[in-house]
């Protein structure tokens, strides 16, 4: 498996919850993908994380470039909903 780890701060905790929680927006739109498998909002004091999960690294490199234009779509939505955002990583799991 293969997950996208992302770290947020928002002004506005129940719409970024709305757009990133796990039956959110977001996930609404990695489901249009058979390799996608959830996604986790984890949330502690001042910021939340989020975890996608998919099946594979290539299964969601090919789900960003088949769906370019409805991700950056929904990205500009929620770009007034963030304060700060930071890709933690990128990581596969070890079999």
């Amino acid at each position: 498996m293969f997950v996208a780890i992302w770290r947020f701060t928002t002004a506005n905790a129940d719409e970024f919850e709305r757009h990133y929680g796990t039956y959110g927006t977001w996930s609404q739109l990695f489901r249009r993908d058979p390799a996608y498998i959830r996604t986790d909002l984890l949330r502690d004091d001042d910021s939340y994380v989020t975890l996608d999960w998919w099946a594979s690294r290539e299964a969601y490199d090919a789900f960003r470039e088949q769906n370019a234009d409805d991700y950056a779509a929904l990205d500009r939505v929620c770009e007034e909903l963030t304060l700060d955002e930071e890709k933690l990583g990128e990581f596969a799991t070890v079999e």
